[in-house]
């Protein structure tokens, strides 16, 4: 028996989740299909972000960190701990329930709103404009009708080539979430925002961790000046980052040895008790039956789309990682609520420019908009106001005062064009400069607002000032 919906979205990760609960409250009668499971085989909605990404990495990045707090920040405050020791199947129980919660937060959130949920695989069976037939493949055969369909089926990480992950010795993502016990030497190929994570996360409990990165350059991505203090920083920690390397050959049995040539082409090799790989991720499309219905992908294996997320066929939507743009887990949620609201109608906003990127690493870093790089490159004429967290008070306080917040503004009009941030709470203080440029403000309406004192914004206010040459407190 078909089952009829106005809206079906396929999986239930931030961007299918949000959407079918946006969809829900503008009055539609909406399914979630996820086959996401916990090892016990119930239900885990979330998607690769709450169960093996976003949400269980910041849980060992925080048991992390007040690990490394306890060995090395304490007695600067006159705090002495003794008998210090780390119980990493406690810290990893602690993760576990974090994420335990997070699952069943989104299903109690289902039934509040009404969303229909099918534990299964999506994917479709025929239809047209007049509506279209998804099957469930899961415990039960279900088949749904839907006017619209939403899919947001994610992405999964891609290996090394000819270099399975085992998720023992060579693990993805979800393997460097489980690791049972704190490894002596400890390989990660990648210096993106997952292999910088989680290096951070065994290096501070012990690990001699060892980056190799195939890029010439450290964090491109990044504002260039934040890049090289980063790279500063973690190197001082003791994480080894080599660059512009080539792997050659991974071989795995009692250990992992990694045949590569390095930046000079001078052939290297190296051995770790494990490998994390983090080279990026592909776009989850197998199990949709695309081809049968006509979905186009394009020559990267994503949905293809245009700018309101719309694809090829009537009435079909996709968003999230299997479409372009940044494979970052609030950049979903704000299509899913985007594309909810086209559906019913309505305007739906999403700016890409405005997608703000955090690392979570100590010191933390995050941006948003253009870097100094990139308005170079496009010839736009701009200013840039720099304070550095040495000279703010609450950063004293904290004893954390690394790295520097960073604006950068039009030179003529004085409107905001990036910010950079590198040092304590970055990911949270990010936040202003998003709102500001959602705003148009310029850097002179942030140096006008009052900000408390002492608190770490003041430095954005500060940088803000500086972008004029008229900072207070440097």
């Amino acid at each position: 028996m078909t089952k009829p919906f106005d809206v079906v979205v396929i999986g239930g990760g931030p961007g299918g989740y949000i959407a079918a609960i946006r969809a829900a409250q503008l009055g539609m009668q909406v399914a979630c299909v996820d086959e996401w499971k916990t090892p016990a085989g119930k239900p885990a909605l979330g998607g690769t972000c709450t169960n093996v990404g976003c949400i269980p990495s910041k849980a060992l990045l925080q048991s992390s960190e007040n690990y490394a707090h306890a060995a090395h920040g304490f007695a600067e405050h006159g705090i002495q701990v003794q008998g210090l020791a780390v119980d990493v199947a406690r810290m990893l129980r602690r993760k576990d329930k974090v994420v335990r919660q997070n699952n069943d937060g989104i299903l109690y959130l289902f039934k509040k709103n009404k969303v229909s949920f099918f534990h299964g695989r999506g994917g479709f069976v025929k239809g047209d404009a007049g509506g279209w037939e998804i099957g469930v493949a899961g415990a039960d055969e279900e088949v749904l009708a839907a006017k619209h369909v939403i899919v947001a089926t994610g992405s999964s990480p891609r290996a090394l080539p000819g270099t399975p992950f085992d998720n023992k010795l060579v693990l993805d993502n979800e393997g460097a979430l489980a690791i049972p016990e704190v490894p002596g030497r400890l390989g990660v190929v990648g210096a993106g925002v997952v292999g910088l994570e989680m290096g951070s996360v065994w290096r501070r409990l012990g690990s001699e961790v060892t980056i190799l990165e195939a890029l010439p350059t450290f964090l491109p991505v990044a504002d260039g000046e934040v890049a090289k203090e980063a790279f500063k920083l973690f190197s001082k920690q003791g994480m080894a980052i080599q660059l512009g390397v080539r792997i050659t050959r991974v071989s795995a049995n009692m250990e992992v040895t990694v045949e590569f040539s390095d930046s000079a082409g001078e052939p290297r090799k190296a051995a770790f008790d494990q490998l994390i790989v983090a080279i990026g991720r592909l776009p989850n499309t197998d199990g949709l039956n695309a081809e049968a219905v006509g979905l186009k992908l394009d020559e990267r294996g994503f949905i293809a789309v245009d700018e309101d997320c719309r694809t090829n066929l009537p009435n079909v939507w996709a968003i999230g990682d299997v479409v372009r743009g940044p494979m970052l887990a609030h950049k979903a949620e704000e299509e899913g609520v985007a594309v909810a609201q086209r559906i019913a109608g309505q305007h739906g906003h999403v700016d890409f420019n405005t997608v703000p990127w955090v690392i979570y690493t100590a010191p933390e870093i995050a941006w948003v908009g253009k870097t100094e790089q990139q308005l170079t490159t496009d010839g736009v004429e701009y200013r840039a106001g720099t304070f550095p967290f040495m000279a703010n008070g609450r950063a004293r306080a904290l004893g954390d005062t690394t790295g520097f917040v960073k604006l950068l503004a039009d030179a003529r009009t004085d409107r905001i064009l990036g910010a950079h941030v590198i040092g304590p709470m970055a990911s949270e203080l990010i936040a202003e400069a998003v709102v500001a440029m959602e705003f148009g403000a310029a850097a002179e309406d942030i140096a006008l607002i009052c900000h408390a004192h002492p608190s770490l914004s003041e430095a954005m206010k500060e940088a803000a000032l500086a972008v004029a040459k008229r900072t207070l407190n440097l």
